[in-house]
């Protein structure tokens, strides 16, 4: 196995025995850092100090990640332009913090009959939102209704 010495420094290959012998006269532990490796890859550290810097490195990793929530914006089919202008500006600011937005259109009753007729709301919908958002799943019939879901504009 290729061992790597408390130093960072390498040792070259050898075999398990002359490894840990390294170790046990530095007192610290001998960790496999990368069993799948040809020839495995071996470390000379203190054990408790390598999982408290790994521990560290991954809560680093998972504070700069940034969690994308989805936003719902449900609509009607007999929706009025004043009202479509205020769901639009909603899903601006939902856009503009990072979010994806669904949006849903409703239908109910008799409502169902024209769904096909309907769809022209989703879109213009979108066109509304073209220079901030782009389309990422186009407007798909699930039940009772219609849903879309646009993203922020990279």
């Amino acid at each position: 196995m290729r061992v790597i010495g408390v130093d960072n420094e390498q040792l070259g290959v050898m075999s398990i025995q002359e490894a840990r012998k390294l170790a046990d006269e530095a007192g610290v532990d001998l960790v496999k850092i990368a069993p799948n490796a040809k020839p495995p890859v071996c470390r000379i550290v203190d054990y408790g100090k390598f999982k408290y810097e790994q521990l560290r490195k991954e809560k680093e990793a998972r504070k700069k990640q940034k969690n994308v929530e989805i936003k719902e914006i449900r609509l009607s089919p007999n929706i009025d332009t004043n009202d479509l202008n205020t769901k639009v500006n909603a899903a601006k600011k939902f856009l503009e913090k990072g979010n994806r937005v669904k949006i849903t259109l409703r239908f109910r009753g008799r409502e169902m009959a024209h769904m096909g007729a309907s769809v022209h709301i989703l879109t213009d919908f979108a066109a509304a939102l073209e220079d901030v958002a782009v389309i990422d799943k186009q407007p798909k019939v699930e039940g009772r209704s219609m849903t879309m879901f646009l993203t922020e504009k990279k």
